[in-house]
């Protein structure tokens, strides 16, 4: 594995880790909410047996750009910085995989960009509950009164010890020695303790509410087979019955679910590793 630093399009830079396998197959691997590349580590020395695989951390997570002042984290903004991951650095064949948010991510870039892609592996990652009838105001007042106190209310943990509790009280899965990693990998030291690498404008909710139709309208683009992957476990998904139901916006899509939590490629990296490569 090694870390690469790139420039995007967008204009911020990108930390890449990335685990150089043979072959013109580029397995993108892309992370969830609060997460970073190295969530996948796991699961991407297995790919890498079969192709060349790349985690970029998105902007406003792990070692990646922070936007500048004023600026927030909308989803469009992630699917052109991962437009710009995968023009400098995949290969001839990619095979797109998103856990959770980056599920999302990955989803509408598929459908904007449907030649691109040899296959898309959607792990817990068929969006949130549709909100398109929420009320558009309320949550606009809200996003404008978060803005003011997300950076405030950063609390330095005093150790890596408390780092790995919050992760496995997050997630009653995760095993102490995998739990100690992700917290080196995700944080930073500061004076008196250590942060969260993520910025800590992600705990605010966006000022648009997330619309089903919308997210169809990308779904229905796809061209390439799809995996959705779920855990049996999962206490962040969907209903059965919707998820079945957003499955169907695509052409081509398999559904596949394994004994895990929400964190599938934690706790079940063979196995979705093994999914993944099926579609190369």
């Amino acid at each position: 594995m090694k870390a690469t630093r790139i420039q995007l399009a967008t204009g911020l830079g990108y930390n890449v880790l990335e685990w150089d396998g043979g072959g013109d197959t580029t397995f993108v691997l892309v992370h969830g909410y609060t997460d970073l590349a190295f969530g996948w580590c796991e699961v991407a020395p297995r790919l890498a047996e079969r192709g060349h695989v790349i985690a970029p951390d998105l902007r406003g997570h792990g070692d990646s750009d922070r936007i500048g002042p004023g600026g927030y984290y909308h989803f469009m903004d992630y699917v052109a910085d991962l437009d710009s991951v995968i023009a400098q650095l995949a290969r001839t064949r990619v095979v797109l995989v998103g856990h959770s948010m980056g599920g999302s991510i990955s989803g509408y870039y598929a459908g904007t960009r449907p030649e691109r892609l040899a296959g898309l592996v959607l792990v817990e990652g068929l969006g949130p509950p549709d909100l398109s009838a929420s009320d558009g105001p309320t949550r606009t007042a809200g996003w404008i009164d978060a803005w003011r106190s997300a950076r405030d209310k950063v609390k330095t943990m005093p150790s890596l010890d408390e780092a790995v509790r919050r992760l496995k009280r997050h997630d009653d899965l995760l095993d102490d020695a995998l739990a100690r990693r992700l917290a080196e990998a995700g944080t930073r030291a500061v004076g008196d303790g250590f942060v969260w690498k993520h910025d800590p404008l992600h705990a605010t909710f966006g000022p648009y509410p997330y619309r089903l139709d919308t997210a169809r309208r990308y779904w229905e683009r796809v061209t390439c087979p799809v995996v959705c992957v779920d855990g049996a476990k999962s206490r962040l998904n969907l209903p059965a019955a919707e998820r079945a139901a957003r499955r169907a916006s695509f052409k081509d899509c398999r559904h596949l679910e394994l004994d895990a939590g929400h964190a599938v490629q934690r706790h079940q990296p063979q196995q979705l590793a093994d999914a993944i490569v099926a579609l190369t």
